[in-house]
């Protein structure tokens, strides 16, 4: 692609992220500094990847930021063990979408169709790991710690439960489902679809599971992180496991365990790498 059709593209990006950025600001989806963060990764994602790479990830936005308006007055009290609330900040912008504009860079340099799969293991993963958390909280059993299976509160780090793993499916099934809807569409008006590939069903026996397995993997790595070395404090106010390092009333926690700098944001990015890897290697299982 020549140059001036990526400027055109980053353009059309910049726009376009822009008015997603400030419907989400006004919705309270976004705080303001998430809509610069939206913006962001949207205009690097639109400009390097191209439209389809946009749709996905306005899918996910879209999805995710529905999901989490669910039975909110529900799901208040458990917000508060949390790092942030539903109002998503720049570093959250960048934890979930940042991995995915990095991709589109390299897409951009490098063309090859096991990158956009790479691509929707990332954005399976944070999609899936979204829906876990906002329907996985609403479970009437106790979640389940992953590393010992012992019960533990819902809304703690690492905790997963039946109805979680059902919505994390199905979370990954979504991104892949938009992700070939789009495909087919451009195909349908003379794009050059995913390069690469063969044909249409080669789009189905690859994509689908690549992005469904792919968030599978990425989701179950956040649980596994956030039962383990995710950095986690302890409210004396609420005798509580909280991953906030300041209560809302602006009481400091007192440090519990976990690494210090792994903080939910970068337990977001790691899971969403180890998403965009599983799927890349599903992509490339299917094709042996």
């Amino acid at each position: 692609m020549e140059t001036s059709q990526y400027l055109l593209q980053l353009a059309l990006g910049l726009l376009l992220s822009g008015v997603i950025a400030y419907a989400g600001y006004r919705k309270q989806a976004l705080a303001a500094s998430g809509a610069a963060g939206a913006m962001l990764v949207g205009t690097v994602i639109f400009g390097l990847g191209g439209w389809i790479w946009g749709m996905v990830l306005i899918t996910f936005f879209a999805l995710s930021s529905g999901l989490s308006m669910y039975k909110r007055t529900v799901k208040q009290e458990l917000a508060e063990k949390f790092e942030k609330g539903s109002q998503r900040d720049f570093w959250q912008a960048l934890a979930n979408g940042g991995l995915g504009a990095l991709i589109a860079i390299a897409a951009a340099l490098w063309h090859s169709p096991v990158l956009f799969a790479t691509y929707l293991g990332a954005m399976a993963t944070v999609n899936a790991d979204t829906w876990a958390t906002e329907v996985g909280v609403l479970s009437r059993r106790a979640p389940r710690l992953i590393t010992n299976g012992k019960p533990v509160e819902p809304g703690t780090s690492g905790g997963i439960s039946a109805l979680g793993i059902a919505a994390t499916l199905a979370g990954g099934l979504s991104i892949g489902l938009a992700a070939i809807a789009f495909l087919l569409l451009d195909i349908r008006l003379g794009g050059a679809g995913l390069r690469g590939t063969e044909n249409t069903l080669t789009l189905l026996l690859r994509l689908l599971p690549a992005a469904t397995l792919g968030g599978l993997i990425g989701s179950l790595s956040d649980s596994w992180l956030g039962a383990t070395v995710q950095v986690i404090y302890f409210s004396t106010r609420r005798q509580k496991e909280t991953e906030r390092v300041i209560d809302p009333d602006g009481v400091p926690n007192t440090y519990l365990r976990g690494w210090r700098w792994l903080n939910n944001d970068w337990v977001n990015f790691l899971s969403s790498a180890a998403g965009a890897l599983g799927a890349a290697g599903i992509w490339h299982l299917l094709g042996a």
